[in-house]
């Protein structure tokens, strides 16, 4: 089975009668036009995804497939992030600082659930410059990366600007 477009989202769908399954897409894949993957249900699907993918995609509860009698729909896994908190004293100037901290290594990076809170994927070398960082709280937690929430894509989308290859030296 291919699927090619995004048919909705599992929220405002009707599915009642309808058997639902979910393939499960890592959020450092989500922007892939490609995928080769298996439902929960063991089906494999094959997705081939337009352009519009590569800036807006693939979210929790996407609708990637759906007929009569079923529907298959995106899940996406918790993974390793930096859970920052940045204390209100320290807002005016931190949150600035941590924006462009974490731009700057060009990761992923999201809001979180209550004001003065954001996301970005774990690695050590950042967990360890954000807890230098003076009122902020980081620290590594399991959580899910839900891209209505997304601030930016991080590397997805960038690309360096220099001398020589590709960019037309003069």
């Amino acid at each position: 089975m291919i699927c090619e477009t995004i048919e909705g989202r599992l929220e405002t769908l009707d599915t009642s009668g309808k058997k639902v399954e979910f393939v499960e897409i890592p959020w450092d894949e989500a922007f892939k036009r490609i995928h080769r993957k298996f439902t929960d249900a063991g089906r494999e699907v094959g997705i081939r995804m337009g352009d519009f993918v590569l800036t807006r995609g693939l979210y929790e509860g996407d609708v990637i497939y759906q007929d009569d009698t079923l529907v298959i729909a995106v899940h996406t896994p918790p993974c390793q992030v930096i859970f920052i908190a940045v204390d209100a004293s320290a807002a005016a100037r931190m949150i600035p600082k941590v924006c462009y901290e974490v731009g700057n290594r060009h990761a992923p990076f999201f809001y979180g659930e209550e004001e003065g809170t954001f996301l970005t994927p774990y690695n050590e070398p950042m967990l360890v410059m954000l807890k230098k960082l003076p009122g902020v709280t980081a620290e590594k937690q399991m959580r899910k990366l839900d891209f209505a929430n997304r601030i930016s894509t991080g590397g997805h989308s960038h690309h360096h600007h220099g001398t020589g290859g590709a960019h037309g030296d003069a």
